[in-house]
């Protein structure tokens, strides 16, 4: 299985800047989508690429957040939320269930300047394991999205400026620690060691072409897939967001 996730920031900009010609060549099994900021009746003129079930689940604010999910794979359940009523109006994860797995694709809040979100914020990264480690009882789960969360210095290009800032607190790091002492496994790391690797960039200064970025988008799995991982990726030569795709393929 292939999966790739991307946050998109606006799905009808990034269908102006080639989203359905990387959805054709990327031949995925599972694409999530964040951020798309629109309803379904939006987009609905749009010849999506062919042999793929779509999941929409918009946030209830307009043009905000937002979630898709596209699976080639027949799934035997498609789901929107994770279950917490408090949390869901923002639209911020979608969920197919497959014969060997789950893949839930997410949104993360973000913590805001001054880290004035904060609180909702780490409500909402408990929600998502209580919800992953539920459905894990069942099959492994994978969850792939904008986590908004750099893990470690390695994880971003200036961490010694960023420290505390949104993205880089203290709270939101311990929140990732709590994904991988939940078992889940930070796929990009379990084939690549290294610094430089990223797929969110600043619009200003030109951060992207000087690769001053952050990782903070990634695809998670639970312990057991490890020996079906295949191969764990960045594209960060994929433009049209200030992010740039993830992915994964599994054996």
């Amino acid at each position: 299985m292939k999966l790739l996730s991307w946050n998109v920031n606006g799905v009808r900009a990034a269908l102006g800047k080639g989203l359905l010609d990387w959805m054709k060549a990327s031949q995925a099994d599972v694409i999530c989508l964040q951020e798309v900021k629109a309803l379904e009746g939006d987009v609905q003129h749009v010849e999506w690429p062919k042999g793929y079930e779509l999941l929409w689940n918009p946030a209830e604010k307009k043009g905000y957040s937002g979630t898709a999910l596209f699976t080639k794979r027949k799934p035997l359940a498609l789901t929107r939320g994770i279950g917490s009523p408090e949390h869901d109006a923002e639209g911020r994860a979608v969920t197919a269930e497959f014969d060997d797995c789950y893949v839930i694709g997410v949104y993360v809040p973000n913590a805001q300047p001054e880290l004035v979100r904060i609180g909702f914020r780490q409500a909402w990264d408990r929600a998502l394991l209580a919800y992953a480690k539920k459905l894990e009882k069942k099959k492994p789960v994978l969850f792939c999205g904008d986590l908004n969360v750099a893990h470690e210095e390695i994880d971003l290009a200036r961490p010694k400026e960023n420290v505390g800032n949104p993205g880089f607190s203290d709270q939101e790091r311990a929140g990732f620690r709590d994904f991988l002492d939940a078992g889940f496994l930070d796929t990009f790391r379990e084939f690549e060691k290294g610094p430089g690797h990223y797929s969110w960039w600043t619009y200003r200064a030109g951060a992207r072409e000087r690769n001053i970025g952050w990782r903070i988008d990634y695809v998670m799995a639970s312990a057991v897939l490890k020996g079906k991982l295949k191969r764990a990726w960045i594209e960060p030569h994929v433009l049209g967001s200030d992010h740039c795709p993830v992915g994964v393929e599994l054996k």
